[in-house]
C-alpha cells in the first residue's frame, strides 16, 4: 500500500529528486510549487508556505485526492546571499519565513491527521551550512539549523503517537542554487568536500 506523501518545494532540484524517488517506491505524492505550474508525472498543488491560508488549501487537495499526508517532506527553501553588515531585515526576515517558519506551518497542519492515524513520518532538508555555518549566509544557516532543533522538539512531542521526526542535511548538492554561485566561491566549496565533488539531487532522495 502506498502511503500520502507532500513534498514541499518539489518542482525541482532536491525536492523533486525526493518526490521521483517516492513515486517510483509506489507512494501517491504531490509536490508543491508558489508558481503551480505542471510537473511531469506528478501531482502538484500551489502553495506559498509563507501564508497559512495557502498551506491549508494544498493540504485540502491531497487530502481529497489521495488521503491525508502520511509522509511530509518539508523542503522548500530559499536564499538571500549577502555580508551580515549588508543585510537587510527584509532578507533575514523573509528566509527564516519561508525555511523554517514554512516548516512549522506545514508541520502543523500535517500532524492533525497523523494525529489521529497515530502515525506519520516528518522530514526536513537543512543543510551542512546549519551546522558549519558560511560566511554570507547568516539567514540560511539559522534557518537550516532551527530545523535541527525544531525536529527534535518534533519528535520527542509526538514520538508516542507514533510520528517520527528527522532531518537530512547534506553538503553542497548540484542545483540552481550552486550553479549560481561564482568560480571562485565553488572552488573554496570543492576544496572543502573529502570527494571533490557535488553531491547529486538523486543522492539526497536515497537518504
Amino acid at each position: 500500500m502506498g502511503r500520502s506523501v507532500l513534498v514541499t518545494g518539489g518542482n525541482r532540484g532536491i525536492g523533486l529528486a525526493i518526490a521521483r524517488r517516492l513515486a517510483a517506491d509506489g507512494d501517491s505524492v504531490t509536490v508543491t510549487s508558489r508558481s503551480g505550474e505542471p510537473v511531469d508525472g506528478l501531482t502538484v498543488a500551489q502553495c506559498d508556505v509563507t501564508d497559512t491560508a495557502s498551506v491549508d488549501a494544498a493540504f485540502k487537495q491531497v487530502e481529497q485526492e489521495q488521503g491525508p499526508v502520511e509522509v511530509l517532506v518539508a523542503n522548500a527553501g530559499i536564499n538571500h546571499d549577502q555580508l551580515l553588515a549588508l543585510m537587510s531585515e527584509d532578507d533575514f526576515a523573509s528566509v527564516l519565513d519561508t525555511n523554517l517558519t514554512g516548516a512549522f506551518r506545514v508541520t502543523k497542519r500535517a500532524v492533525r491527521g497523523m494525529i489521529r492515524a497515530r502515525r506519520g513520518r516528518l522530514i526536513y532538508i537543512s543543510s551542512v551550512v546549519g551546522l558549519l555555518g558560511s560566511g554570507g549566509q547568516a539567514n540560511y544557516a539559522a534557518s537550516k539549523a532551527g530545523l535541527i532543533g525544531f525536529a527534535r522538539s518534533t519528535a520527542r512531542e509526538l514520538g508516542s503517537r507514533g510520528i517520527t521526526a528527522n532531518v537530512v542535511a547534506p553538503g553542497f548538492v548540484e542545483s540552481d542554487m550552486t550553479a549560481s554561485l561564482s568560480d571562485e566561491r565553488k572552488t573554496a566549496i570543492l576544496a572543502q568536500v573529502p570527494l571533490g565533488r557535488y553531491a547529486a539531487t538523486h543522492e539526497v532522495a536515497a537518504v
